[in-house]
């Protein structure tokens, strides 16, 4: 396997991550929780859009990694890499800021569905920002 499709293959597994998360942030009403800010059960959908929720990023974040991962699939692309790289790093620091996502890696927080849906989310994040460096 190339670098490229390596890069491409972890930036996929970190979307479709992303997309069980949303699932698993829609049906648990788990909102967004960080330090400066919390979302309300009410608004899940409306703080989604703005916010994402407690394990998925909102779309404006997830429209540039699909693209990415599309223009990766077709050739090499050092704007795709360079997107990749930073949303990566951007989700490898998120990632720990949500409180939700803290309480499921934590020693007595295992959840069988949410901890694995963020391990893999927060795993991928890492790979992608350091798979998508030069």
């Amino acid at each position: 396997m190339t670098h490229r499709a390596a890069l491409a293959a972890v930036a996929a597994a970190q979307l479709a991550a992303q997309g069980v998360g949303h699932v698993v942030a829609l049906r648990r009403r788990r909102t967004v929780d960080v330090p400066f800010m919390a979302g309300t059960p009410e608004h899940l959908v409306r703080d989604w859009l703005w916010f994402g929720t407690a394990y998925s990023a909102p779309p404006y974040l997830l429209g540039p990694q699909l693209w990415a991962v599309g223009r990766l699939l077709r050739g090499p692309d050092d704007r795709a890499r360079w997107v990749l790289r930073w949303l990566g790093t951007g989700l490898s620091l998120g990632y720990p800021s949500e409180r939700w996502n803290r309480v499921r890696i934590r020693p007595g927080g295992f959840d069988p569905l949410e901890t694995p849906v963020v391990a893999v989310g927060w795993g991928c994040a890492v790979a992608m920002a350091v798979l998508a460096r030069r």
